[in-house]
């Protein structure tokens, strides 16, 4: 029998291991705050509970052998308890507290010697205005942004009006070519295993990955590079898991480390039908210390997120669904999310095709005519 497994986080990410994990039987719980949680309805052992409050998590995890997640706003003292007691958490409780630092990752990218984008640790707004000098920058939260949420552009002195009074993180301004993202697996043996590099474009007013190609379309000689950065950023960690990593492509050809998830990501979403094994399969095969999955592209691949779209609210209603069906290569994941709001996520579509220009054509067509709205104007 499999070790039984607890996810703390009942999203679309956990909604989407569950249905990994039935392919090897795994025995999986999931802790979420919201009763109806996307994972809620699929999951074999289900709790409500705050994934924030330490007796919470702590009770769950007794239940466990092996505690992972699907979301980086947990309680790691609990889960350092836990660890103490021997169960096994991964990735481990030290890293997911570092990770949700912005401020603590950016001081790691700069002590390990990741190039990352200049940056600033504020305490407070007082602190920012007297940093004029820093700008353009972004100013991102130190803690608990996600999403586009808790970042903004502050281009001169007039937008530092609106900065955020919270500790922060000021970076420079890039002027960024592309934005990618490499994925990289490590099990508990210390078996790594990447995947091929992605470019992501994000929604200009949701700052939300809007849609994302794979693979990547850059140079052979960045994609390796980005390639190695990632499994140099999960080895110095020591962590095991699933290690998404953010980078920017500068104008001047610079490769930058911007964020890492450790867990399942929005950019590899695609991988269920445009790799031979799945982000998904690959965190069980990792935390369970399996042979890691072959990663490689089955068939390149166009993920587009199906947002809630601007003005409207309340029970989903989608539009366009049997046109977008008719298509070869076109597959549909909804999240089970029943209300629907402005740019939330409400599902994706992963657009397949061996022809670069057919597979360009058919995701145009897709975004184009499949919409996901609430059934009231706002």
């Amino acid at each position: 029998m499999q070790k039984k497994l607890g996810i703390l986080g009942g999203g679309q990410l956990g909604r989407m291991l569950i249905q990994s994990a039935t392919d090897f039987n795994i025995q999986m719980g999931i802790l979420d705050s919201q009763l109806e949680a996307p994972a809620s309805s699929l999951a074999k052992h289900f709790v409500q509970g705050d994934l924030l409050d330490e007796e919470t998590v702590y009770a769950f995890g007794q239940d466990y052998d092996l505690i992972s997640i699907e979301i980086e706003k947990v309680n790691t003292a609990a889960l350092k308890r836990l660890e103490a007691e021997g169960k096994e958490v991964y990735p481990q409780a030290a890293i997911i507290e570092l990770i949700q630092d912005k401020g603590k990752q950016k001081e790691f990218y700069r002590a390990q010697g990741f190039p990352t984008a200049d940056f600033l640790l504020l305490a407070n707004k007082e602190e920012l205005l007297a940093q004029t000098d820093f700008l353009p920058a972004v100013q991102k939260l130190r803690r608990d942004g996600y999403d586009g949420k808790g970042v903004q552009v502050l281009r001169q002195e007039s937008d530092l009006g609106k900065a955020f009074e919270a500790p922060s993180v000021l970076e420079k301004l890039v002027d960024i070519q592309q934005e990618i993202a490499v994925i990289v697996a490590r099990s508990a043996s210390g078996e790594i295993r990447t995947y091929p590099a992605v470019e992501m474009i994000f929604h200009p007013e949701a700052n939300l990955v809007e849609y994302l190609f794979s693979p990547a379309r850059i140079e052979e000689n960045m994609a390796q590079k980005a390639d190695q950065m990632a499994k140099d950023l999960i080895e110095k960690l020591g962590m095991v898991g699933l290690l998404a990593v953010e980078f920017f492509i500068d104008r001047s050809g610079n490769l930058l480390v911007n964020e890492v998830a450790p867990r399942p990501h929005n950019s590899g979403h695609q991988s269920i039908e445009g790799n031979v094994c799945s982000q998904f399969e690959q965190h069980l095969r990792a935390i369970y210390d399996w042979p890691l999955g072959d990663s490689q592209i089955q068939t390149p691949s166009i993920l587009l997120n199906l947002l809630g779209e601007e003005g409207f609210h309340g029970p989903a209603k989608l539009e366009g669904l049997k046109e977008v069906l008719a298509i070869s290569g076109v597959h549909l994941h909804l999240y089970g999310k029943e209300d629907c709001k402005p740019f939330r996520k409400m599902g994706h579509i992963t657009v397949t095709d061996q022809n670069l220009e057919r597979l360009m054509e058919k995701a145009r067509f897709v975004k184009n005519t499949l919409k996901i709205r609430g059934l009231h104007r706002i």
